[in-house]
């Protein structure tokens, strides 16, 4: 089947940069779409693309800001909306907004796009589909993996959070007053943001439709958090982080984070001792991935990562 692309310019924050959108297929018929950047005219040799996956309720727009920087540093970068959020079909059937099902569409679009050796940066749910990938996919073919505030032990009160405010609250008057809400919620955890920051990072979440500022996801999602049973055990995550071993792994973590803590990103460089950390400081989860250090740190490991591979394979020949 052939791969839909058509010409699209993001403006949601940060510097213009113009990427095309292209749809996919899912197994059970529905249209899913994602976003590609690719590598700015002018760059060298072509790098290594980067997939990037956003979080439980987000999108492409995400990752505007460090699609953006990473083009110029001569990557393709594609970005997915996973099945009932951005631009994709919602599911008729909430229960398969499920990390098994969306499996199966991110290795759908990973073939339609005829990617063979990537590296993949996922943000909160995002990461651990990376962490599934290892277990589906040969190692070789995952040239990095950057978790973006995410690892195998996850803190209840951040589930808890989301829980609480996934599908509801969908519609505001404008962006204005949505804005005003996140910054009531979110301000401990991003105490350095401006008022345009806030209306920046509402644009990736929501858009204007029928009059009404609208958060872009089916609001079924939020059955997905609402049918947790504290009393269950959570499980154990620690061997699908395990199965990085062999693939080079940055752990990015927001300082403030409710989801991820310095002590289990501390325990996942001990659990991989080749992995490497970086924290964005007064960010919280998930970080935004708009400041220059933290996109200068995912270029520089992307690229130290491959010139590794590359000696590791001379070496061999």
């Amino acid at each position: 089947m052939e791969v839909a692309l058509d010409k699209a310019e993001h403006r949601a924050s940060g510097p213009a940069n113009t990427s095309s959108r292209f749809s996919w297929k899912s197994r059970d018929g529905l249209t899913l779409s994602g976003c590609i950047w690719e590598p700015a005219a002018g760059t060298t040799a072509p790098k290594v693309p980067v997939l990037c996956l956003p979080g439980l309720s987000r999108n492409t727009r995400d990752f505007n800001r460090v699609a953006d920087f990473l083009q110029k540093q001569g990557h393709r970068v594609i970005a997915l909306d996973y099945r009932g959020r951005g631009q994709s079909d919602w599911d008729a059937d909430w229960q398969n907004y499920a990390l098994t099902v969306e499996d199966g569409d991110i290795d759908d679009a990973i073939a339609k796009l005829g990617l063979d050796r990537f590296a993949v940066l996922g943000t909160s749910r995002g990461g651990l589909h990376a962490m599934m990938m290892a277990q589906r996919y040969e190692k070789r073919r995952l040239a990095a993996v950057i978790l973006n505030d995410i690892g195998p032990h996850i803190e209840m009160r951040g589930v808890h959070r989301l829980a609480a405010t996934i599908g509801r609250n969908m519609t505001f008057a404008d962006k204005h007053a949505h804005a005003a809400l996140m910054k009531h919620n979110m301000e401990h955890q991003f105490p350095r943001l401006c008022e345009q920051d806030w209306l920046d990072w509402v644009d990736q979440l929501a858009s204007g439709s029928d009059g009404k500022w609208k958060l872009d996801y089916d609001p079924a999602l939020g059955h997905t958090l609402a049918t947790l049973d504290e009393g269950a055990p959570w499980p154990d995550l620690w061997p699908l982080y395990k199965g990085l071993e062999g693939i080079p792994v940055l752990i990015i973590h927001g300082q403030t984070s409710d989801l991820l803590t310095a002590e289990s990103c501390q325990k996942m460089l001990d659990e991989l001792p080749g992995a490497k950390l970086h924290v964005v400081p007064d960010e919280g989860h998930a970080p935004l991935l708009w400041d220059r250090p933290t996109q200068s740190a995912i270029s520089n490991f992307i690229e130290t990562a491959e010139a590794k591979n590359q000696q590791a394979a001379t070496g061999e020949s």
